[in-house]
């Protein structure tokens, strides 16, 4: 007969005791629940509920599911799926870490860069306004709430501030950027990637002489990594960054930068305070987590490295393109937004007998299903990128290993078959 030591008795009669309450209360012990753990099987969803995916040559579109997360990313965002933990400290907490590895005083996770520009511009006309946050959008009579802002700025963002109650100003020149400045001025808005004659140090000088705050909306300006903090230092208030596209975040997060004092406005007017204008613009803990996350991936990357790889992708698939009459390539960088290597493709109709349209719905009807980048046959998509009728725009830089290979070869047979015999 086994000798059992005292040591081992008190242990077994410790562990019988944990079962024993667990039992009683209902809730398995942690044998049990290690016992009972399996690893569930993934169903693919996307297959079920009958959603083709695809493979993205077109760029990091809201629409088009934006950008696909590094696996440190899915990770993070995986485990801090596990447990619950309080969103005002887990914001006040992301905010700090973000702020010192950004180079600002303070930052804020949001539910994208459009929520960021809503909450954002909440914070100038609350400090404008000794925090009416209760009066916005509709009680604004008595509040200041003009934002001025170059015309050749004005852009499909537009009613995220106006969901803030404010009116547009629109200027042109900085005479008349000096010169509409009123009482009822409560911020000064820049697009980073817009039109028009006054620079960003002009834009920050002239707000800052009239004691305004200015906000940059950069949203798809990284890379360069040094943006996440250029804009900052050059004096910019506010500024804003997806976080779904060039950092590989989640694409419900942005990041809201700036002075500290406009940051913690727009966390009071923000999600998870109820009665706010950013209520509805809830950001999870696993996006948030999955933001920090992806901002130290993204700051341990390369501009040139990230450079060279696009290009080379569409350099293989120009090698495959060289042989069909006219067709001819171009490597092409947007100077600001989307600042990665795109692959412009253009070709004789007369020869070449399909529209860039038509090309872009072969591809989509294809198997696998390819997505170009909507100039192709078009209006330009995005600030910076050109487009026509006879235009392909092929964006490399969100294609995953050999899918260069795959896009080249179908393009190919596309064009191919279209030559006029």
């Amino acid at each position: 007969m086994q000798t059992m030591s005292r040591r081992k008795l008190l242990r077994n009669g410790a562990q019988a005791v944990l079962a024993g309450s667990a039992a009683l209360s209902g809730i398995p012990s942690l044998e049990a629940q290690g016992s009972a753990k399996s690893t569930p099987k993934a169903v693919d969803y996307y297959q079920k509920l009958g959603v083709t995916p695809f493979i993205n040559a077109a760029g990091t579109y809201t629409v088009l599911s934006a950008s696909t997360m590094p696996d440190e990313v899915r990770a993070a965002v995986e485990l801090a799926a596990r447990q619950p933990v309080n969103l005002n400290e887990l914001l006040d907490a992301s905010g700090a870490y973000l702020a010192k590895r950004l180079r600002c005083e303070a930052a804020l996770v949001t539910a994208g860069a459009a929520a960021a520009l809503v909450v954002g511009t909440a914070a100038c006309v609350t400090m404008g306004n000794e925090q009416p946050i209760l009066d916005i959008p509709t009680d604004m009579s008595r509040l200041k709430n003009e934002v001025i802002v170059q015309k050749g700025h004005r852009y499909g963002y537009d009613h995220a501030l106006r969901n803030c109650g404010i009116l547009f100003v629109e200027v042109e020149t900085l005479e008349q950027y000096e010169q509409a400045f009123t009482e009822r001025t409560v911020m000064a808005h820049f697009f980073n990637a817009g039109t028009g004659t006054i620079s960003r140090e002009d834009w920050v000088r002239v707000a800052h002489k009239h004691g305004v705050p200015c906000f940059n909306d950069a949203a798809a300006d990284v890379p360069p990594i040094s943006n996440l903090w250029n804009y900052t230092q050059m004096g910019f208030d506010l500024v804003t960054f997806s976080g779904g596209k060039g950092l590989r975040g989640p694409q419900c997060t942005g990041l809201l930068l700036g002075k500290k004092d406009l940051i913690e406005a727009a966390r009071k007017n923000n999600s998870p305070n109820s009665n706010t204008v950013g209520r509805g613009m809830k950001v999870a803990k696993e996006e948030i987590v999955g933001l920090v996350a992806a901002v130290d991936w993204f700051l341990k990357q390369d501009d040139a490295a990230i450079e060279a790889q696009c290009r080379q992708r569409a350099d293989r698939i120009a090698k495959h393109l060289n042989a069909i009459p006219t067709v001819q390539t171009q490597i092409f960088v947007p100077e600001v937004a989307n600042h990665v290597p795109h692959l412009l493709i253009t070709y004789d109709q007369n020869r070449v007998r399909i529209t860039g349209a038509e090309v872009m719905q072969k591809m989509r009807a294809g198997k696998p299903r390819i997505e170009l980048n909507p100039s192709t046959g078009g209006a330009p998509a995005s600030a910076g990128l050109p487009g026509g009728p006879n235009t392909i725009v092929v964006g490399v830089w969100m294609l995953q290993p050999g899918e260069d290979l795959v896009v080249a070869k179908r393009l190919r047979e596309v064009l191919q078959g279209a030559i006029a015999s």
